[in-house]
């Protein structure tokens, strides 16, 4: 195919702008996916994603779930509870409070251990909470909270769970792929993500990455999901190479093609370029005299939480849809309490892209009568 795709800059947090050829790999004859030609394909995939965090994939598998990002959340917390056991979970934001949410729906125990989320999480208190407990079977936290751009120490908090005989589970879904990430050093049992974060393929299939013998162990632990169980879903991709139920197929197809894009540009330069995104979005950001909720020395560098100016002309749906019908996605954020809206460094995308992006978003301002520099009470 040699049509061109209207080009949109997706600004939100996933799914991302994706090249043309990810695009087309999803026009493929039908297949039957159980056929052993499609089968096929996922094999070197489930490696593939092990080797982005580099992991042995005699130690490290990855299995494949169809659904959004959350299906993970949900897989890594009801599976891998041994009984007696209970989680203990970092809540910092808007996807560590899911968890939370995931584990009250189960009825499963847990600790939370709550942290501001504007500010980095000091690890030392995870210390304390263990000394106190000797029943945590994991220890869980996201990597990357988008609802604010604030970057966990994952490392930090992972060598802490093994040093108390728990294991460590990290929502790395807008991390993975983008910021670099060794499941060795940073102490890493359990991550996660969705094809269309950090590989920039298309929607609808995620994958949990993680240690064989745990999930291996886990097949005695109490179930509590019949579609939502990894174990069952490992256990299945290894004796058939199949997914157990009906996969995705398209967005399988779309998948393979997105990881030789993201080998062919490799781990270094991708991060790269995500940073070269950043700091056009941080230039912009500047320029117009706009604010970001997190000190830039804490955020990932991959998401800016801007905030809403107090200037009585200031309307993000206006904002949004004037940049939206030129081809800019803006996205609100996450953050309780607090009117921010986010840029992110996603994508397929590149520092041009975002300063095209600014230059209609000034636009867009001055259209709604907003004031820049940005007008800010405190």
């Amino acid at each position: 195919m040699s049509e061109k795709v209207k080009r949109n800059i997706l600004l939100n947090p996933g799914p991302s702008t994706t090249t043309d050829t990810v695009k087309y790999a999803q026009i493929v004859p039908d297949i039957c996916p159980r056929e052993k030609e499609f089968a096929g394909i996922m094999a070197p995939m489930r490696d593939d994603l092990v080797r982005i965090v580099h992991g042995d994939t005699k130690e490290f598998t990855s299995v494949l779930f169809c659904g959004s990002g959350t299906i993970c959340i949900d897989v890594t917390l009801n599976s891998l509870l041994e009984e007696g056991k209970q989680a203990l979970v970092i809540k910092n934001g808007s996807y560590s409070s899911r968890a939370c949410d995931v584990l009250e729906y189960y009825g499963l125990p847990y600790t939370a251990i709550e942290s501001p989320t504007d500010q980095l999480f000091d690890p030392s208190v995870l210390e304390e909470t263990l000394n106190k407990l000797d029943n945590v079977g994991y220890v869980y936290m996201t990597h990357h909270e988008t609802g604010s751009g604030l970057l966990n120490p994952i490392r930090e908090v992972g060598a802490i769970a093994h040093k108390h005989g728990a294991f460590f589970i990290t929502d790395t879904t807008s991390s993975y792929a983008m910021i670099p990430i060794d499941v060795n050093s940073d102490n890493i049992d359990f991550c996660m993500a969705s094809a269309q974060k950090g590989i920039m393929g298309m929607t609808g299939l995620s994958y949990v990455i993680g240690r064989r013998s745990i999930i291996e162990k886990s097949k005695d632990f109490p179930k509590h999901s019949y579609y939502c169980n990894l174990y069952r879903q490992y256990a299945y991709f290894e004796e058939t190479g199949e997914m157990n139920f009906t996969p995705p197929v398209q967005t399988i197809y779309a998948a393979k093609q997105a990881l030789i894009e993201y080998f062919a540009e490799g781990e270094e330069e991708k991060w790269k370029r995500h940073q070269r995104i950043m700091a056009a979005i941080r230039k912009g950001i500047d320029d117009l005299g706009f604010k970001e909720a997190l000190p830039r020395d804490i955020q990932s560098g991959l998401v800016a939480a801007v905030r809403y100016p107090d200037d009585p002309a200031w309307d993000f749906e206006k904002i949004h849809d004037h940049c939206y019908e030129r081809g800019f996605t803006i996205y609100p954020g996450k953050m309780q309490g607090k009117g921010t809206f986010r840029l992110c460094a996603l994508g397929a995308i590149d520092a041009a892209d975002i300063e095209e992006f600014w230059k209609v978003f000034k636009e867009a301002l001055d259209d709604a009568g907003v004031k820049t520099p940005a007008v800010y009470k405190e």
